[in-house]
């Protein structure tokens, strides 16, 4: 599962929505992380470009933009909003793996790269993304070229937990629910999760 499938889940039982996502794993490999996280840091904007993730146009001095999430050409103020609303669905992302490179780039996300991109765009002068192309890029990146292979996706009203097995989330209703293999596999990953979690009146089944 890509994390930004994330952005439009909703439980399926009460179309609770934002849903919380815990990790458990990855399918993509270490260098990966390395590799997104170095070129995020050291902000060289001519090997962002090079990744044609972006496209900006200016059209009667507005300036448009549209990447891989945001598919649309669009004007950048209206750009930038959309963008910060996405940012808020990090908050209910939990990291649980032993990965410390895809946790920094979730911590990057959830303060540096959230603060600048909000300060940015209440610069009534905005000439040029450039100066947030990074920013931008590390949430391409997140959203698009992550993929959990396992993990848990929980709604915090009616607390029905779903399993992310295999890279695609098991969002099936209660009676078609293998009992003994949402046990099993809750069991198995429990050490990732803290008592709190479990202490909560999970649904359809806890251990």
């Amino acid at each position: 599962m890509k994390p930004w499938l994330f952005d439009i889940l909703a439980c399926p039982i009460d179309k609770n929505y934002p849903l919380k996502l815990y990790i458990f794993s990855y399918e993509n490999e270490l260098e990966e992380f390395r590799s997104i996280l170095n070129l995020f840091v050291n902000r060289d904007l001519n090997l962002i470009k090079n990744e044609k993730i972006f496209e900006i146009s200016c059209e009667d001095n507005e300036i448009f933009l549209k990447d891989n999430i945001i598919i649309e050409k669009t004007i950048l103020k209206s750009y930038l909003d959309l963008t910060i609303s996405s940012l808020i669905e990090f908050e209910n992302v939990f990291d649980k793996t032993p990965n410390k490179l895809s946790k920094k780039c979730f911590e990057l996300v959830n303060s540096d790269v959230k603060s600048r991109i909000i300060d940015f765009s209440k610069n009534p002068h905005i000439k040029s993304p450039d100066n947030i192309l990074p920013e931008l890029y590390l949430i391409n990146k997140i959203k698009l070229d992550f993929e959990i292979k396992s993990g848990i996706l929980l709604c915090t009203e009616c607390k029905r937990w779903y399993p992310i097995i295999d890279t695609i989330p098991q969002m099936l209703p209660d009676k078609y629910r293998n009992e003994k293999n949402d046990i099993k596999f809750l069991e198995k990953h429990k050490n990732l999760l803290d008592e709190e979690f479990f202490n909560q009146d999970l649904k359809p089944f806890n251990i």
